[in-house]
């Protein structure tokens, strides 16, 4: 029997292959044909659309699974700490408040339309009742122009070549934190926002960086970023939402699981109205220090001002030469 010659190997290179497509397609690149199992078409779509089939990382009722709960806690933390490296975000003035107070004008148009209301119903005390809160709410509505002033001195100091380099952030919804947002807009500076997905809609406002807004899954990691790289923190009137992030930064703070940074109420008589911090003291549930971790301001330049020269009392610079907050 005759030997097969073997082929002689060519010492060139040859072109190199396409990347994606083959000249001859591989044999699991087709169905089981018809001709061969007329009942294969049939169960290979059933296998296809089987939910074990699909990809994990595509399917979105795995993902939301409880057993994957640690895995969306890292994707939760790991995108906004990606997206805020890569924009050169290493430092922060946090500001929280209300989503109640919005700009005088709107907090008027409010006032106005219950007082119209009333005066079609006089003995309606539903009416007179929202009147008087909307009234409160037009009193407060001062600062929100206080926290768009805030926004746009800060947005100020950070576009400046010397610095300090601190971006504002927010929890990115309205009220309060639309307006520090928007006074970092008013001046052409990044700003951020730190949205969290609830059960019903809820929208950011739109003065935020559009690069720079998230939109979270877990309040955990919403609260771990707004303190990551937080340099102060600044908190207006505000309910449930702005006490509890308030309180969660102060007990970091106390228990010195977080480095102290200046931390500012802005509004003293609502302040001292919703929280008796000597009251406190006196009961022996917090020591005269805790108290001294905060202070008040009522408007934007003295807000500014005292974080300024807190820094200047402990030989730190607000730009950021000290470490992050690490918590």
């Amino acid at each position: 029997m005759a030997k097969m010659r073997k082929p002689e190997i060519d010492k060139t290179p040859s072109p190199p292959a396409d990347p994606v497509n083959r000249r001859e397609p591989l044999p699991s690149q087709h169905p089981k044909p018809s001709a061969e199992d007329p009942d294969a078409p049939a169960r290979i779509k059933a296998i296809m659309e089987s939910p074990g089939y699909r990809r994990g990382d595509q399917d979105l009722d795995f993902l939301g699974s409880a057993p994957i709960r640690g895995i969306r806690l890292q994707i939760d933390y790991l995108k906004p700490e990606l997206l805020l490296e890569k924009h050169n975000v290493h430092h922060t003035i946090v500001v929280f408040g209300s989503t109640r107070i919005c700009e005088p004008v709107a907090a008027q148009r409010r006032v106005d339309g219950l007082k119209a209301s009333l005066a079609h119903d006089p003995a309606g005390k539903e009416w007179a009742h929202r009147l008087a809160v909307a009234e409160r709410v037009l009193a407060k509505s001062k600062y929100y122009d206080v926290a768009r002033e805030f926004g746009r001195l800060v947005g100020k100091a950070n576009r400046t070549e010397a610095g300090p380099h601190c971006t504002v952030v927010t929890g990115g919804g309205p009220g309060i934190m639309e307006a520090a947002n928007r006074g970092a807009f008013d001046v052409k500076a990044e700003t951020i926002g730190l949205n969290i997905s609830l059960p019903h809609e809820q929208y950011p406002n739109p003065y935020i960086t559009p690069e720079l807004c998230f939109n979270f899954h877990y309040f955990a990691m919403r609260k771990l970023h707004f303190l990551l790289r937080a340099r102060a923190l600044v908190a207006f009137p505000g309910g449930y939402g702005t006490f509890d992030e308030l309180f969660e930064a102060l007990t970091l703070v106390q228990t010195r699981k977080m480095k102290p940074i200046p931390i500012v109420l802005v509004g003293e008589s609502y302040w001292r109205g919703a929280v008796d911090l000597d009251f406190l003291v006196d009961e022996g549930v917090i020591d005269p220090e805790d108290r001294e971790l905060l202070w008040f301001a009522e408007t934007a330049q003295e807000i500014w001002d005292s974080i300024r020269r807190w820094y200047d009392m402990s030989g730190e610079s607000l730009d950021g030469s000290g470490p992050l907050n690490r918590v």
